[in-house]
């Protein structure tokens, strides 16, 4: 659930994930790590993507769906 959250948010915002990483002083392999559910991501680090991209540390772990209207591109 959190590396899908993660992966959501990031395509919504139409950023890499190196260029996350970038923003969060992380590696593209950590990113990576995290939306394939190989990690978890420091509780720390957890509060840092939540404020990155203004959302609850609720809705990265898939506690809180008020976000519920954010949705991946459609695919063709």
């Amino acid at each position: 659930m959190l590396g899908d959250n993660i992966r959501l948010l990031r395509s919504v915002r139409g950023i890499s994930q190196v260029e996350l990483g970038e923003k969060l002083n992380v590696s593209k392999q950590s990113i990576s790590n995290w939306e394939n559910g190989n990690i978890q991501p420091s509780i720390e680090m957890l509060m840092k993507i939540a404020d990155f991209f203004s959302v609850s540390t609720d809705f990265l772990l898939g506690l809180d769906l008020s976000l519920i209207h954010i949705s991946e591109p459609t695919r063709h």
